[in-house]
């Protein structure tokens, strides 16, 4: 769901509830759950452990997500657009590293997207165990449990593809709700001990971190880290809702999260004679919840959990959509089942994100494990979108900048040492979808600029040269009329090259005769939503080069787009009528299309004069394009007269004198 305005309103700080605080709102169900789960009686308890616990989650709050995200990040807009692949694209003509920061960055928050929805959800029904709904008493099982947030998590990936739009508009009024309620209970609990706000203070957390109560020592830190996960939500997602609108509802959440923390710190204060046992099977949040209100607490976490669950899903699909803009992803079928280009939908990624979240809810069967793996993708991304701030800042502020990327990088490479400590108790799941998805982009991405690279330059020729033939082709009545409209979607270089595969295709042979050839190169720009066009008719009134210029938000639906520029060529008297004989479309002044998609394949990698690495990029690259979406189905013109035809591609070929003459009879 899209706003028609980023300006600061009632109703946009609303849907903003609903859109950005999800992943970070529900974190009070499971941090101080998880911290003291590295604890043991009596040192989890202390007043130290308690005060040091609540002041590093309230001061990583401020750095991170306040004073990083809220305050710097949200200035690095692209178009109004936020995210690490918006960065990037900021950023990208600093130097051509900084490619390896978007691709890591972009590859862990991919794979956090599977983690978010598996932890929130089983914190969320964890709860009710011991409760009894009516008749029905829920035991202690975590097999009822599991199955719960099996069906709810396959209901949620299931009505994916219908939209959610209708669904979205009650997000806000429910994460409003939520973070109410858990304001007011936190402050219920703080009232009998109102001493706990001094944790608010710096001090009780150097003093934790040193002290012998605590354990884990600078490790605590992994855990503490899951309070700020949702923080790079609130940059990728400030296109949607506006900068302002997180502005002004900010400073709410973090009042409510902050009461929540010290309302089951208060709690845990005043029930000191907590076992061992007990306190690895307690959840701090529900615990200080009253008896009256528990079924409702849990009715409210696992609906803001379902919500987490949808932004971290829809963001996924939004960050892939960019990606593949950005050529670092394959092409991958996209559709929009809303009505705003924002709401877009990419069943494989739906599926696949099913697959792998289901799989990791049986896997690690509690949110107690879960946790291990969750933090650590998310603290990667952080990391990586401090190194793209930088290249940004740099520009404006290179004093402020060197200032920003020392304290955070340092801030952040603490953060993920900590959670690395966590690798053999579920990170290594993490860091395996990360390099898995990483492997994809980089195959996609430097097989692509490999295979360019290498590309022979006989491989192109002038078109200027060939235009006395093609006009003479297309006027020539002997030759039997291929199609009115001839489209070539083939890059043509700004010097008027264009591939020889392209000129073979029309004129040897046997020659396709058009009225009018089009030679259409799609260019994704950085802008997100860009859509515009120029023409060069190259002295001619039936050779087109058309330059399409799509924002890496926009979906590429081409002959929509092209149906528009034949109509605006035709107005301007630019080429020559095209009115058909016969259709049953009354009025109808445009003529059929045939769009030719040259698949180039390379006949043999072998053969070719390549490094192993670039062998090995440029055929992974090939492998994916054989698996991923077909050019015709990415171009949307499945329903539209395509052509496929096979070409052979050489690059960095050696030539072959092998063959000797013997003998010749005539």
């Amino acid at each position: 769901m899209k706003l028609t305005t980023r300006a600061l309103s009632g109703a946009g700080m609303l849907i903003t509830l609903g859109i950005v605080y999800g992943d970070i709102g529900t974190s009070p169900l499971y941090v101080m759950n998880a911290i003291l789960g590295q604890g043991s009686q009596p040192a989890a308890t202390s007043r130290l452990a308690v005060f040091g616990s609540i002041s590093l989650i309230f001061w990583t709050l401020m750095l991170i997500t306040t004073i990083k995200y809220v305050t710097l990040a949200m200035h690095a807009d692209n178009r109004h657009e936020g995210g690490i692949f918006a960065l990037y694209a900021l950023v990208r003509e600093q130097g051509t590293w900084l490619i390896a920061p978007a691709l890591i960055g972009g590859a862990a928050l991919l794979a956090d997207g599977t983690l978010t929805p598996a932890v929130t959800v089983t914190s969320a029904i964890e709860g009710l165990k011991g409760q009894r709904l009516g008749w029905l008493a829920i035991g202690q099982s975590q097999g009822t449990v599991l199955w719960l947030v099996s069906g709810i998590l396959l209901g949620l990936f299931l009505i994916q593809r219908f939209g959610t739009a209708t669904i979205g508009r009650s997000f806000g009024p429910i994460m409003f709700l939520w973070f109410s309620f858990i304001g007011g209970i936190g402050a219920e609990n703080l009232v009998g001990a109102p001493h706990v706000l001094a944790a608010l203070s710096p001090v009780y957390a150097l003093q934790f971190l040193l002290s012998p109560v605590n354990h884990q020592g600078i490790f605590i830190l992994g855990s503490i880290f899951l309070a700020t996960t949702g923080a790079e939500a609130l940059y990728s997602d400030m296109g949607q809702v506006g900068r302002r609108n997180i502005y002004a509802t900010w400073p709410f959440v973090y009042v409510t999260l902050m009461l929540s923390y010290l309302g089951q710190g208060a709690w845990l204060l005043r029930h000191p004679g907590l076992t061992t046992s007990q306190l690895h099977h307690l959840n701090p949040f529900y615990s200080m919840v009253p008896t009256s209100l528990q079924l409702w607490a849990i009715v409210l976490a696992t609906l803001a959990a379902i919500i987490a669950s949808q932004a971290l899903i829809t963001g996924s699909y939004t960050l892939v959509h960019e990606a593949i803009g950005l050529k670092l992803l394959p092409k991958l079928r996209i559709s929009f089942p809303g009505n705003e280009s924002s709401q877009l939908y990419i069943g494989a990624i739906n599926w696949l994100l099913c697959l792998i979240t289901l799989s990791i809810v049986w896997y690690f069967q509690t949110s107690a494990h879960m946790e291990a793996a969750y933090g650590l993708a998310i603290v990667i991304t952080m990391l990586m979108t401090t190194l793209l701030l930088h290249a940004f800042l740099k520009s404006a502020h290179p004093w402020g900048a060197r200032v920003f990327v020392v304290g955070f990088g340092l801030l952040e490479s603490l953060f993920l040492l900590a959670s690395l400590v966590k690798f053999w108790h579920g990170g290594y799941v993490t860091l395996l979808l990360t390099l898995l998805i990483l492997i994809i982009m980089v195959f996609w991405y430097q097989g692509n600029r490999r295979r360019d690279a290498n590309l022979q330059e006989t491989e192109y020729v002038p078109l200027p040269l060939f235009l006395p033939q093609l006009q003479a082709l297309s006027n020539d009545d002997q030759v039997p009329s291929f199609a009115t409209n001839l489209v070539y979607i083939n890059r043509l270089r700004p010097n008027l090259a264009i591939k020889r595969a392209v000129i073979y295709s029309i004129l040897d042979q046997q020659p396709k005769r058009a009225r009018v050839y089009w030679f259409l190169t799609v260019n994704e720009t950085d802008n997100p939503d860009d859509c515009y066009y120029t023409v060069d008719m190259l002295g001619t009134r039936n050779v087109v080069d058309v330059q399409l210029y799509l924002g890496f938000k926009k979906p590429q639906r081409l002959n929509v787009y092209l149906r528009q520029i034949v109509n605006d060529l035709l107005d301007a008297n630019i080429i020559d009528d095209q009115k058909p004989h016969y259709s049953s479309v009354l009025h109808r002044r445009v003529g059929n299309f045939k769009f030719i998609m040259l698949n180039q394949q390379f006949q043999d990698l072998s053969a070719h004069d390549l490094s192993w690495l670039d062998r090995l990029l440029i055929g992974g690259r090939l492998l994916l394009q054989r698996v991923t979406l077909s050019s015709e189905r990415w171009y949307g013109l499945e329903f539209s007269d395509v052509i496929e035809e096979q070409v052979p591609l050489f690059i960095g070929q050696r030539p072959d004198y092998s063959l000797l003459q013997r003998q010749v009879h005539r």
